[in-house]
């Protein structure tokens, strides 16, 4: 779980996420850190969109209750990225934090 773990509502370990996501139909991973970030590794299946686009989730997750994972590299952006995408009325969001407390393999 990324630094900000402790007060995350709505967050789990980044590796539970993931395994949780793969029994959830529909279920959307975003990764929200830069396109270089994620072209330098990224969690398979995971769809980038950098934070600054936040407001542009609907071309990724359409579906506003659909479950929608989000992780960044420690877990700031997520969060940012978790409530943003709340307040825009997605009702089923989970903060995974930061991929650098992530175990399973990535992809490039």
């Amino acid at each position: 779980m990324g630094i900000f773990g402790f007060t995350k509502k709505n967050s789990m370990d980044i590796n539970e996420g993931v395994r949780r996501l793969a029994e959830e139909p529909g279920a959307v991973l975003l990764d929200v850190r830069e396109p270089q970030e994620f072209a330098a590794g990224h969690i398979p299946g995971s769809v980038n969109l950098p934070l600054a686009g936040i407001s542009n989730a609907g071309q990724k997750a359409p579906d506003m209750t659909a479950p929608v994972y989000v992780y960044c590299l420690s877990g700031g952006r997520s969060a940012r990225a978790a409530a943003a995408l709340r307040d825009m009325g997605y009702t089923n969001v989970t903060d995974l934090g930061g991929i650098s407390a992530y175990k399973g393999r990535t992809e490039r």
